[in-house]
């Protein structure tokens, strides 16, 4: 399973949104070199205010650019960056990833996959009615999230627009995605 990089973005004070970037670098155990949810404990604020001492599973935001044409069509204008990612994708299938997936980014850069972006209500306060079109439920009544998926970085470099993508799965059963 492969794709490539459409944009990256970061952002070194809170903020919902990040401005693109020409490069980001990953630092191994951290996360994005300046950004304000680096660091090897979490620093989203709800979950600083729980446990500031939980291990940071929410390093680097990946979120797939096919998301932005759904919501699209349904009259949103969502672009890169707009819900806080640090890395855009294109043909790769990020939510159907298992927690333990390693993405190898570029020539240097390998992030492992922790889990899903728990959608929040920030993201109506970006666009009103945009949550219900990235959270809802399936057939059976799951709920199903669709804002992208978290990682930490295993091996750091450099990433840009244009750099490929490989999913490289685990060994073992596959563990499907749950919230972080």
């Amino acid at each position: 399973m492969s794709g490539r990089v459409t944009a990256v973005s970061s952002n070194g004070a809170y903020s919902f949104t990040k401005p693109n970037r020409e490069s980001i670098t990953l630092l191994a155990g951290l996360g994005v070199e300046g950004d304000v949810h680096a660091g090897v404990t979490v620093k989203h604020r709800s979950r600083v205010a729980q446990d500031p001492t939980q291990p940071n599973l929410r390093q680097v935001h990946l979120i797939q650019e096919e998301l932005f044409a759904e919501v699209g069509a349904e009259g949103f204008k969502v672009a890169p960056g707009d819900l806080g990612e640090n890395i855009t994708t294109h043909g790769i299938d990020l939510l159907g990833l298992p927690v333990g997936a390693l993405l190898r980014i570029g020539d240097e850069a390998v992030l492992e996959v922790t889990g899903l972006r728990n959608p929040c209500l920030q993201i109506d306060n970006f666009q009103e009615g945009l949550l219900k079109q990235v959270i809802g439920r399936d057939e059976a009544g799951n709920v199903v999230r669709r804002a992208g998926i978290m990682s930490i970085v295993r091996r750091g470099g450099t990433v840009r627009p244009g750099d490929t993508i490989t999913a490289e799965l685990p060994s073992g059963p596959h563990r499907p995605l749950e919230r972080v």
